[in-house]
């Protein structure tokens, strides 16, 4: 049996699809699954009890390292198979950004001192830290209320930073619900 030209040329071209389709794509590490891959824990500072090199953002970069035989583009710009110790990628993870402003110390100051004003000053508010000095804190109304909104931290340093706690201590975390929480229904 002879072969045409368009047969030819029909079995020369599902080679070559075949060919091209069968190349894989190796993804940046940064695309990898979870379970594909795992995370050090962030250093923890000792003077701010926060993960070292937190930024505002509240963000904390740490290494990754894909599993075993596991091949993707890694911080180099190079493929590679990775043993699963080799540093392959950044991620970012969640840290509170501490400036320095101490929880214990502010409670203190407004427990003894809040008379005063001498709490918000601390905290970088002198007006509202004036306002309590010359009123005497609200006439000590003021000083209950802000022993309380400290205590709870509901009042925190004026440069939007968090207090600081020790990592396993006493901070809170607020949950809030919003449009895009949802709510279990109920077992019938």
């Amino acid at each position: 049996m002879k072969s045409t030209g368009s047969e030819t040329l029909f079995l020369f071209l599902l080679s070559l699809i075949q060919i091209t389709g069968s190349r894989t794509t190796t993804l940046r590490c940064e695309s990898l699954l979870l379970g594909q891959y795992t995370c050090k824990e962030p250093e923890i500072d000792t003077e701010t009890q926060s993960a070292k090199g937190c930024r505002e953002n509240r963000t904390v970069l740490i290494q990754c390292m894909p599993a075993e035989e596991i091949s993707c583009i890694g911080l180099d710009g190079k493929a590679m198979t990775y043993n699963g110790t080799v540093v392959g990628f950044l991620k970012e993870a969640p840290c509170r950004w501490t400036n320095g402003y101490s929880f214990e110390t502010s409670l203190l100051l407004s427990i003894f001192l809040g008379m005063f004003g001498i709490d918000r000053f601390y905290l970088g508010y002198p007006a509202i830290g004036l306002l309590k000095f010359s009123t005497l804190g609200f006439f000590f109304l003021g000083q209950l209320v802000d022993i309380l909104l400290i205590a709870t931290q509901v009042v925190t340093p004026s440069d939007g930073s968090d207090y600081v706690i020790d990592y396993y201590g006493a901070g809170l975390t607020r949950i809030v619900m919003d449009k895009f929480t949802y709510v279990k229904p109920p077992d019938s």
